[in-house]
């Protein structure tokens, strides 16, 4: 029979019960769907569970009470949990309950109201964690740019990062610009720095750039990595004149012998992209590389990709 409260009639040792259940991980999700059946009811003993309970490196069953306290609308719980200080020593429990953790912000985010913000703002500022960052940015507050950028350095939240600041757009771009300009004064060979600039370019090809950032640009055209080097070539291409587009296709060109596979899948892009602009130089660099021994040419990059840009923009 169903309470007033619209859950099952549940005593407290039966729902304990369902809870224990939570750590039969074949069988767990399970025992959160009773949970929830049981209503609030339930609300008080899984937040015992969640917030007097030790973490562990099987990190399930705690995940499974994150998600069955959501669904009970659990919102308080979720923010007190997210707000305690948790200080685990060993690297492999520290991971399983940052996973509890990344999901707890994740479906709090489901309140789009200003104590959830504060609250995800304040953890995000204490420790960067890609789940956090997601609940942040669905929220698509300016606040949260410089958590953002931060987060760039960090290895497993760099890919929530830039999501984040896409979503932002636009509003993102100042920040992005004045950081990379920093960056590149400061001239840091710092390789988490390195990750963020090749981050922020990776950011400006998809916000697109002005003519006024044309400064900042041209000077990341000439950075020592190969990367922003390159992103910094097809963004010039986007705002210069056709005598610059010429002399920039032609560093590009260049630029292949020196390449990884993706650097060559960039820069074939731009070609095929702007290649009424390179076109002369690609047909006079198939000439001269043609003249070459055949075992050369078949081993011959700039070759191989010049074809392949000249056989994309026929088929085009």
């Amino acid at each position: 029979m169903a309470n007033k409260l619209g859950g099952m009639n549940n005593s407290l040792e039966e729902i304990l019960k369902l809870i224990d259940g939570l750590n039969l991980l074949h069988e767990g999700s399970r025992y959160g769907d009773l949970l929830v059946a049981c209503g609030k009811e339930a609300i008080t003993p899984l937040r015992n569970y969640l917030m007097e309970g030790k973490p562990s490196h099987i990190y399930q069953p705690r995940q499974k009470a994150v998600i069955a306290l959501a669904d009970l609308g659990a919102k308080e719980v979720l923010i007190e949990y997210l707000c305690t200080p948790k200080d685990i020593a060993d690297p492999v429990t520290r991971f399983g309950e940052e996973a509890v953790e990344n999901t707890a912000a994740r479906l709090l985010a489901v309140w789009q109201t200003d104590d959830v913000f504060e609250v995800l703002l304040r953890s995000a500022r204490k420790r960067i964690l890609p789940g956090i960052i997601e609940a942040l940015s669905s929220f698509r507050r300016p606040e949260s740019i410089p958590l953002f950028i931060a987060a760039l350095m960090d290895d497993f939240s760099r890919n929530a990062a830039e999501n984040a600041l896409k979503l932002l757009g636009k509003q993102a771009k100042p920040a992005l610009m004045k950081l990379l300009k920093n960056d590149y004064r400061a001239e840091t060979k710092n390789p988490s720095s390195l990750l963020r600039r090749r981050s922020i370019m990776r950011l400006l090809v998809n916000l697109g750039v002005t003519g006024k950032d044309w400064p900042t640009i041209k000077k990341m055209f000439h950075d020592d990595d190969p990367e922003i080097s390159t992103l910094a070539a097809r963004l010039a291409l986007e705002i210069t004149n056709l005598k610059q587009k010429k002399t920039i296709i032609k560093r590009l060109i260049r630029k292949i012998p020196f390449a990884n596979w993706s650097i060559d899948e960039e820069i074939e892009d731009c070609l095929a992209e702007y290649y009424d602009a390179a076109k002369k130089e690609i047909e006079e660099q198939i000439l001269k590389r043609k003249t070459l021994p055949i075992n050369e040419q078949t081993s011959d990059s700039v070759l191989k990709i010049l074809l392949n840009v000249q056989r994309r923009a026929r088929v085009g």
